[in-house]
């Protein structure tokens, strides 16, 4: 045990004194407050409404929306959840989050910035082991008394830390930024969700994390897959192209086969369990249960290949 938590360290710290990190870091903070700045001295500024009479106008406006002939099931699932919240709104005088404030800013950044963090991990991760390969580094690892399978085992480890690590800044530098913009008035206030008509009232902070970690999930699998690449085809481009492909085009290409009753088995019409909670499922009939065990399985394939294509190919190097 003693011995992988040494091997862990040592890819942690191979990772977070590498310049890649370093620059990574800095590029998210910069974005981070470029983006804040952004929004706080730019936009439409116009004067302060009475946020009842608009949430009120707009209910009228979708209540007309729902007359429409036609409208399909899913937009009218959609518009009827958007008036539920409107009128437990004005019922229990919770305001909306404005795009302008702590929480606004905060849970925007995390929807958005998540892809960033993704871009990241997918290089980090599809250079983890290949590196070793073209540096001609691998023998030295592998002359150590440590197993093949413990050295894989600490540099996925290494890779899933230093993306969470990576979550938490954005999480943290967020609402820093966040608050110094646009002030840490109003932080108490909750998020409302409603799940099939059912409202509840959540923590702002605790919906954010709930949102980064289902997010986490995409994040999880796609860094994994450029692991497993990286490990079996031992090069870092192949591996980092194929991965920022599929986190381009995947969920556009799987959007464009939902027709088709066999593409809830695809990865990327899993990835996203916000649809769920939404109550919004991509394909109908599909559960969360069915998305988790589906992603279990992808998991497991990828770190099979992984781990036969590392510890059972020769090394050659």
């Amino acid at each position: 045990m003693r011995k992988m938590v040494n091997l862990i360290r040592n890819e942690n710290m191979k990772l977070f004194h590498s310049i890649s990190t370093k620059i990574m870091v800095g590029i998210l903070v910069l974005i981070i407050i470029g983006v804040g700045l952004l929004i706080k001295f730019t936009g439409n500024q116009t004067p302060a409404s009475d946020w009842k009479v608009d949430i009120t106008t707009q209910n009228q406006e979708f209540k007309k929306m729902l007359e429409q002939p036609g409208l399909p099931q899913m937009t009218k699932d959609s518009v009827t959840q958007r008036i539920q919240t409107n009128e437990y709104r004005l019922k229990n005088d919770i305001p909306p989050i404005k795009d302008k404030s702590l929480w606004g800013f905060v849970e925007g950044a995390a929807s958005s910035l998540v892809s960033l963090i993704a871009l990241f991990a997918i290089i980090m991760g599809g250079r983890i082991v290949a590196n070793e390969f073209s540096e001609g580094t691998i023998k030295m690892l592998l002359i150590r008394p440590s197993k093949r399978w413990k050295i894989l085992i600490a540099k996925y480890i290494a890779i899933m830390v230093w993306t969470l690590l990576m979550l938490l800044i954005l999480l943290v530098v967020s609402i820093i930024v966040g608050g110094i913009l646009f002030s840490f008035k109003g932080a108490s206030e909750p998020f409302l969700t409603n799940v099939s008509g059912n409202i509840k009232e959540v923590n702002m902070l605790a919906h954010i994390v709930k949102l980064c970690g289902l997010k986490c999930i995409s994040l999880v699998m796609m860094v994994t897959l450029a692991f497993m690449i990286s490990t079996v085809a031992r090069n870092s481009g192949m591996a980092i192209g194929i991965g920022v492909f599929l986190l381009t085009v995947g969920q556009g290409i799987t959007m464009m086969l939902s027709k088709y009753e066999w593409s809830k088995y695809i990865l990327f019409a899993n990835t996203d369990l916000n649809q769920y909670i939404d109550g919004q499922p991509f394909v109908k009939g599909m559960t969360m249960t069915f998305s988790i065990i589906v992603l279990i399985v992808y998991f497991i394939i990828f770190n099979t290949i992984s781990y036969v294509g590392f510890t059972k190919r020769d090394i050659v190097a």
